[in-house]
Order: structure tokens, then C-alpha cells, then sequence
């Protein structure tokens, strides 16, 4: 076997971590946002579920298109991580224009079906033989570009520059065309890429009537109801005790926590498995949830080490549903499995963030978080058949 190049998963960790960083660019500046513009607090509820529909939508489209079939993935990574770039960096000119920023958002999210599925196809084919570990480093990149534009903002207040959201949102474009390029520059196509596998409905069925897949598909979709809504409340949770560079750099570190889970998850699961890793971490995050009310009024230290633990398990089970269902499905269909899976759990994060956001603005937090816990528990009640 040709030894795989030692730049390869550098660059593709890299370039994962950059393209994904458009996701939430708009969510950290929604504060300058709203006083520009006069944006309502709820409108970052509607713009990143317009992110998560164009990622549906982009999903199926390459898939069913084919795309990284009759073009190489590289070139369809960075054409997607350009274009996403462009989308994004137009929201400086758009001047409170909110139609436009909405069907942005949506293009954004549209082009990252192009950027982090891609990505890990890119991957998949250079690492067959320890690709469940590959897949947890590459999905803590994705969660530590979701935590970049936090970041950005937080270095700006640190260094007294306070950075404008217009710096901010650019400066993520600028990582995310670097991401691209070198994709593109420094990974070539892998010699052992086979073709895809067309979709087929069969699959629907096999998620729902296979006991294992099942299991395994509805605990993954117990944690989307989770996780993105998490991700769009951290700022509204950290900014009743912090605000300014300490409130940004608390959302970036307990969104990056999520990349720790991601990884030592995957470094747990050879003593104890894929199932009982992902069990685990669902469980601490739904405890979490349930602690809300108690740790909202804690004392500071232990307010965010309760958001910290929770950064970390919210999104550390993320490569071990994959893995599982991967593992489970019949091996003609797994592509199909993995696909509609992926559309129907990111429509869930649609419908949590858009119920949770908007209970927000006269629900108070301490009653509000613990109805998180609906997607823990019965994704931990269906999972059971794989960890019990």
C-alpha cells in the first residue's frame, strides 16, 4: 500500500477548521448586528436556521448531483470554501438589508455541504484503516471553526483594537479562501478514491426498521436537537454573568471544548467502544441541561465549568454516531444511511433553535434549558440497544 503523504491530514485538519468557520461568522457579531441594523434578538435564531437549511439543501444537491464524481473533491472543496468565503464577506455592504442577509445565510450554509461532507470524503479516502480516529480529529476541526469568529471578536477586545464586526466577519472569509487553497495546493486526489454510491430510498427504510441502525441514527438524532441550539444559547447564558472579551473568549473556549470531546472520545473508544463513548457523553450533556437552573446561579467558577463540561459532551458524541451507523448499515446503502440521516438531524437543529430562541425572549434560562434535555434523553431511551 502507498503510504499516505505526512501533509495530508495537517492540511486537511487545517482546511476543515477554516471552511467550517463560516458557520456561525454572522452569530458572533449578531450583537453589533442588532444595534446597526436594528436587528430583534431573535433574528439569530432565524439567520442560523437559514445556515442549517442551506446545508440540507446543499447536501442533497451534491449527492444527488454526484459532483465529487465527475470533479475532483479537491477542487469542489476549495470552489465551495471560495464562493462560501465571497457570501460571507458581502454581509459588510449590505447595509441592514435583511432579505439579502437571510439568503446569504442560506447560501453560506448551502456552500458548506460543499466544504465539511467533502472534506471528510477527501479524508475517507486516504484513511480506510483508522478512519473513525481521522473522523473525530476532523469533526473537532469543525468545532473549533465554529468557535473562530468567537475568537476573533475576544482578540480584538484583548489587544484594545476592538476589532468591528466588519473585521471580524472578513477575517473569517480571509481563513476560510485559505482553507481552500490549500485543499486544492497540497492534496491531490487520493489513489484509492472509489465513486460514489447513488442514493436510494432503500435507505429510509433500513433507519427505520434495522434495530442497530436505528439505534444508532435516532441517539445522533437526539443530540442535533441538542447541539445547535446549545451553540446559538451559549452567548445569551455567558453574557447573565460576563460581557465584553471576557464573554467572547468564554464562548469560544467552551465551544472549542467540543474538539476535545471529539478527540479523547476517540481515543477512549478502543477500551470501551463506540457505543458506551457516545452513551456517556449524551448522558453528561442531558445532565448538564438539567443542571441549569442550579449552575445559572452558581458561583462564576463553577458557572463555567458546568458550560465548559457541557461544550465538551455536547458535540464529543458526533464521530461516534457516525461511526456506529457507518458500522451498522448494510455496506451497498451506508452513503444513502449517512446522507438522510444528515438531512433529517440538521432539520431537527432548525426546528429546536427556532423554539428555543424564541421562548428565550420571555422564558428566563433557568427554566428554558433543561427542555435541552428532550433530545439526550430519548436519544439515550432509542440508543439502548447498542450500549445497554
Amino acid at each position: 500500500m502507498t503510504p499516505v503523504p505526512r501533509r495530508i491530514l495537517p492540511v486537511i485538519v487545517f482546511s476543515q477548521f477554516a471552511g467550517t468557520s463560516l458557520w456561525f461568522a454572522v452569530n458572533a457579531v449578531m450583537p453589533d448586528l442588532q444595534r446597526a441594523w436594528g436587528l430583534p434578538p431573535e433574528a439569530v435564531g432565524t439567520l442560523t436556521s437559514a445556515v442549517q437549511l442551506g446545508f440540507v439543501a446543499g447536501t442533497l444537491a451534491f449527492t444527488l448531483s454526484m459532483l465529487t464524481d465527475r470533479f475532483s473533491p479537491s477542487r469542489v472543496f476549495l470552489v465551495c470554501a471560495l464562493l462560501g468565503a465571497g457570501a460571507n464577506a458581502l454581509t459588510v455592504v449590505l447595509d441592514g438589508h435583511w432579505p439579502a442577509l437571510v439568503a446569504l445565510r442560506f447560501g453560506v450554509g448551502f456552500l458548506l455541504a460543499g466544504i465539511y461532507p467533502v472534506g471528510m470524503k477527501i479524508a475517507a479516502s486516504w484513511y480506510r484503516e483508522r478512519l473513525g480516529a481521522v473522523m473525530g480529529v476532523l469533526i473537532g476541526a469543525l468545532v473549533v471553526g465554529t468557535a473562530l469568529p468567537y475568537g476573533l471578536r475576544a482578540i480584538g477586545f484583548a489587544t484594545g483594537s476592538a476589532l468591528s464586526w466588519q473585521a471580524v466577519v472578513l477575517g473569517v472569509s480571509v481563513v476560510a479562501a485559505l482553507g481552500g487553497l490549500a485543499t486544492a495546493l497540497l492534496v491531490p486526489d487520493s489513489p484509492l478514491r472509489n465513486r460514489s454510491a447513488r442514493v436510494r430510498l432503500r435507505a429510509l427504510d433500513v433507519i427505520w426498521h434495522d434495530q442497530r441502525v436505528r439505534a444508532s441514527v435516532f441517539g445522533y438524532f437526539g443530540h442535533m436537537w441538542e447541539l445547535y441550539a446549545f451553540y446559538v444559547l451559549v452567548p445569551f447564558i455567558v453574557a447573565t454573568r460576563l460581557a465584553g472579551a471576557p464573554a467572547s473568549a468564554a464562548v469560544f473556549w467552551i465551544i472549542v471544548g467540543g474538539a476535545a470531546g471529539c478527540i479523547v472520545g476517540g481515543l477512549l473508544v478502543r477500551r470501551f467502544g463506540s457505543a458506551r463513548v457516545a452513551a456517556t457523553q449524551l448522558g453528561i450533556s442531558g445532565a448538564c441541561c438539567l443542571a441549569a437552573p442550579l449552575m445559572l446561579a452558581a458561583p462564576l467558577p463553577l458557572f463555567l465549568g458546568w458550560l465548559v463540561l457541557w461544550g465538551i459532551t455536547v458535540a464529543g458524541d458526533s464521530p461516534q454516531f457516525s461511526t456506529l451507523t457507518s458500522q451498522n448499515a448494510p455496506p451497498e446503502i451506508v452513503g444513502s444511511v449517512l446522507t438522510f440521516a444528515n438531512c433529517i438531524g440538521f432539520s431537527i437543529t432548525v426546528v429546536s433553535i427556532q423554539l428555543f430562541v424564541h421562548a428565550a425572549q420571555s422564558v428566563p434560562l433557568a427554566a428554558l434549558l433543561p427542555w435541552l434535555a428532550v433530545g439526550p434523553v430519548l436519544g439515550l431511551v432509542m440508543f439502548r440497544p447498542l450500549w445497554r
